[in-house]
């Protein structure tokens, strides 16, 4: 059992989403071990009680559960497989959670690099934003052996409402790519109807409230419209880091011979995004997509 007195939480990753994360588990009366690449990053965690360490390698070892949220696949990889990593240093029995958007099969090598040592390695992806992580609200889309579930569960809660164990290994990044999918189409759809509201000549505000509650309603419609509204493009979730999320999404549809028009299209419009100097905005910049057409 993980209890609070007993238990160190090591966090790597204290970005737009893992900052908040990490603070909800020191508030939660959990020990809190941190590393980020950048120290002054964390400054704001250090105040509220967390401890630094000098290196995955020193977190690995000081800690009895350690979290991940990084950039990219090749980060992951970094952390969890380097000589200095995670799997390397990391104690036996100790569980290593990803929460990082990355690749299915990266997760399954993690899961089976880990259990040759004795450590238990799930992948828990997140979908819910900066908004999401800062209400603890997130949903937690899970891929691992179900004991090791059952056993950090209590603690996904403190970052989420919507747990879900999704099944073996590498489950969980398979349904972020589909939440992926289903946003991608999703934000076209939402750029296009705001646009199509201002150019009618409608407050595109009192269209927000008649259309986000009926059928057209999303989380896209209701977070993120009203940001492209204010003209405010700031991440909750960057650009860039959209972009290789749907480009890990394409090229698992392209192993199980699938034709993705939708995400297709969306990849195609980030990247001009990114191509114009977006790659820092959030991804409801796709909006300027239209004005710099």
């Amino acid at each position: 059992m993980l209890s609070k007195e007993n238990t160190v939480i090591g966090f790597i990753g204290t970005g737009v989403m893992g900052k908040s994360m990490a603070s909800h588990l020191l508030e939660a009366g959990y020990q809190l071990t941190i590393f980020t690449r950048t120290k002054e990053k964390a400054a704001e965690l250090l105040e509220k009680g967390a401890i630094w360490s000098q290196s995955t390698r020193e977190l690995a070892q000081r800690a009895d559960v350690v979290f991940t949220i990084v950039g990219y696949p090749s980060d992951v990889e970094e952390v969890y497989l380097g000589e200095d990593g995670l799997i390397a240093n990391a104690k036996p029995g100790s569980y290593l959670i990803d929460m990082t958007t990355s690749t299915p099969s990266l997760a399954k090598k993690i899961h089976e690099k880990a259990k040759e040592k004795g450590i238990h390695a799930i992948d828990a992806p997140v979908s819910g934003g900066d908004v999401g992580a800062r209400e603890a609200r997130l949903a937690i889309m899970v891929g691992s052996d179900e004991q090791d579930f059952q056993e950090v569960e209590p603690l996904l809660s403190v970052l989420g409402t919507n747990i879900v164990h999704q099944g073996e290994p590498g489950a969980g990044q398979h349904t972020k790519m589909a939440n992926q999918i289903a946003i991608a189409s999703n934000m076209i759809g939402v750029c296009e109807a705001i646009i199509y509201a201002e150019k009618a000549g409608l407050d595109p505000e009192t269209v927000l409230k008649s259309i986000s509650t009926g059928a057209a309603g999303s989380w896209s419609l209701s977070n993120l419209a009203p940001r492209m509204i204010a003209g405010n493009f700031e991440p909750g979730f960057f650009i860039k880091h959209f972009i290789k999320d749907m480009k890990i999404a394409l090229d698992e549809a392209k192993r199980m011979d699938m034709e993705v028009p939708g995400l297709s299209m969306a990849l195609s419009m980030y990247e001009h995004l990114a191509e114009k100097g977006e790659e820092n905005s959030g991804t409801q910049a796709l909006y300027k997509y239209w004005k710099q057409s």
